[in-house]
């Protein structure tokens, strides 16, 4: 299924607020644990947000956050914003 395909399904599925906080709920987990699976201690990766991608180094990584040394610092940042570079 494409991704166009799936946005018109969410759009038109006649769901819920509740069920939609759901969805959203569920596809953080399913990015935290894309990212578990993708990186390591010492990858360079980018810390996305919203309007901006910073790369970094991955210096720990938690149950669902990593610590990601930055050009401003060190920081803790949720799994579900970090990419592979």
């Amino acid at each position: 299924m494409k991704l166009i395909e799936i946005k018109k399904a969410i759009q038109t599925g006649d769901f819920n607020l509740s069920e939609l906080n759901e969805l959203g709920a569920w596809i953080n987990s399913v990015k935290t644990q894309n990212a578990k699976a993708e990186i390591s201690v010492g990858d360079q990766v980018y810390v996305v947000q919203k309007t901006k991608r910073t790369k970094g180094i991955v210096e720990k990584i938690n149950i669902k956050k990593a610590i990601v040394t930055l050009p401003e610092g060190r920081y803790n940042v949720p799994l579900s914003m970090i990419e592979a570079a």
